[in-house]
């Protein structure tokens, strides 16, 4: 079967990168591309580099243009997807790229973004542990699934093994991350110039008001099998960095006590033997955002602080790739019942 599909925010980078992983899987029909201020032009004004995609235009981001497909991609900024959810009732399957549906808890929509509340959908990161089991079981049939922000999910699926198995506290985690811009999007902004980003690192949202915060709690109150994410504490900061692309998480939580070496290092071991885009690296190895350049895997390493009294999990990702578009098809592929991996690669690309 041959499924049609509509994505909107098309003349951006989560929606190009949606566009480039669907434009290779043979399963799909892109059939329509639309945009707010760029409708009524090429598609390869924007998005120069898919070619196989240059005979599509940018039709308006409208309930009625997105209706009439089997699956509608929204890749919209935050607070907007929500607008034309509710009238995509009749869409067998709709995938937010944005934050919209990703958070349960109201209060903690009001303190991080504002505006409309709407409930939470399917969380799209397959890997994640989840009271016992995995995410993608979740994700089986879903007819609406949010995929994640890549900051939460890159730290969620770092720290989700140790606290589902209780060898690391989650009331003191500790997350940096140096990040490429192109998670911030776009639109034009002094502070993601060349001019103001190269031979620079620029920290934001420090102290405590990065938006990702509550859906990283969210993600590691599941996986330790509680709704309440009042225990789950984090320091998280996020530095730019001059990459176009990726995410370097360094996240350490305290050891729990009487946990072993051994038994911390099987909890990361367990989670991640069996996965495909979820790799841990032997001892002593750490990745670089070189390494997952392009594709769908999250890397991590793996460390034992004894003279600090915590473990430290280093993780790469690529934010367009396995932080947003390639969790997005990812989660897509289970819903539907295709094989998972489709259209997906984990070989990145080098140099």
């Amino acid at each position: 079967m041959t499924y049609s599909v509509a994505v909107s925010g098309a003349s951006g980078y989560a929606g190009g990168e949606i566009l480039r992983l669907l434009a290779d899987h043979p399963d799909i029909e892109i059939r329509t591309v639309t945009a707010h201020s760029n409708a009524g032009q090429p598609l390869a004004e924007h998005q120069p580099h898919l070619r196989s995609l240059a005979h599509l235009t940018l039709q308006d981001t409208t309930p009625e243009v997105l209706a009439g497909h089997d699956i509608v991609f929204l890749a919209l900024p935050h607070g907007q997807s929500g607008q034309y959810t509710d009238a995509l009732e009749a869409v067998p399957l709709v995938i937010d790229a944005g934050a919209d549906h990703r958070l349960t808890s109201r209060a903690s929509w009001d303190a991080f973004y504002g505006g409309a509340f709407h409930e939470a959908w399917a969380y799209g990161v397959p890997e994640l542990l989840v009271q016992g089991s995995k995410q993608r079981e979740r994700l089986r049939g879903a007819s609406r699934i949010a995929a994640p922000g890549c900051n939460a999910s890159t730290v969620s699926l770092s720290l989700a093994p140790g606290v589902a198995a209780g060898v690391v506290d989650p009331s003191d985690i500790v997350s940096v991350l140096a990040v490429g811009p192109s998670g911030a999007g776009k639109s034009l902004k002094t502070n993601l110039l060349a001019s103001e980003i190269l031979g620079s690192a620029n920290p934001y949202a420090v102290g405590g008001s990065h938006r990702h915060i509550p859906e990283i709690r969210q993600a590691l109150a599941a996986a330790s099998g509680v709704s309440d994410d009042s225990a789950i504490r984090i320091s998280f900061t996020p530095v730019l960095v001059p990459m176009s692309r990726g995410i370097l998480a360094t996240s350490s939580a305290p050891i729990a006590p009487g946990a072993t070496d051994a038994q911390i290092r099987d909890a990361w071991e367990s989670a991640y033997a069996d996965e495909t885009f979820v790799q841990l690296l032997p001892a002593g190895r750490f990745p670089r955002t070189a390494d997952v350049l392009g594709a769908n895997t999250a890397l991590m390493g793996l460390a034992v602080d004894r003279a600090a009294n915590r473990v430290t999990v280093v993780t790469a990702v690529d934010n367009l790739v396995k932080g947003t578009a390639g969790a997005a098809v990812q989660s897509m592929n289970i819903a539907l019942g295709l094989p998972e991996g489709r259209a997906l690669s984990v070989n990145g690309v080098a140099p």
